[in-house]
């Protein structure tokens, strides 16, 4: 059954120019070590960082929580090999409160087209 839903939008652009002007930091607060793995090797890493950050984004709003409760970033971890539908992977605080709220399973669609990333997040117990 489905509990909640979630999406987000992000601008690639925008994206781009903050990793250019803060590539470390930005990479280092907002991604798992594997996320800005896989980012960093693909050929137009912003567009990897901008979907990865619009996932994050909807599964707060999935979860109901935005930022609050003390969820941080890298509590949502975007996995799954390259040609395969990506899944959430939830640790933490994150962890916790999906648990709370009876959420079990969250099924995630990302894309991207010219200047923006999608990410829709399906929370269901």
């Amino acid at each position: 059954m489905i509990v909640a839903v979630g999406t987000d939008l992000v601008s690639i652009p925008r994206m781009r120019k903050a990793l250019a002007r803060y590539r470390d930091r930005l990479c280092g607060r907002l991604y798992t070590p594997a996320e800005r793995a896989e980012g960093e090797k693909r050929p137009l890493p912003e567009v990897h960082f901008a979907s990865r950050f619009a996932a994050k984004e909807a599964v707060l709003k999935a979860l109901g929580t935005g930022w609050g409760l003390g969820i941080t970033w890298r509590e949502i971890e975007v996995v799954g090999p390259r040609g395969k539908a990506p899944e959430i992977r939830l640790s933490g605080r994150a962890r916790l409160v999906a648990e709370e709220r009876g959420i079990r399973h969250l099924h995630l669609s990302l894309s991207h087209d010219a200047d923006y990333a999608v990410a829709f997040v399906v929370a269901t117990d």
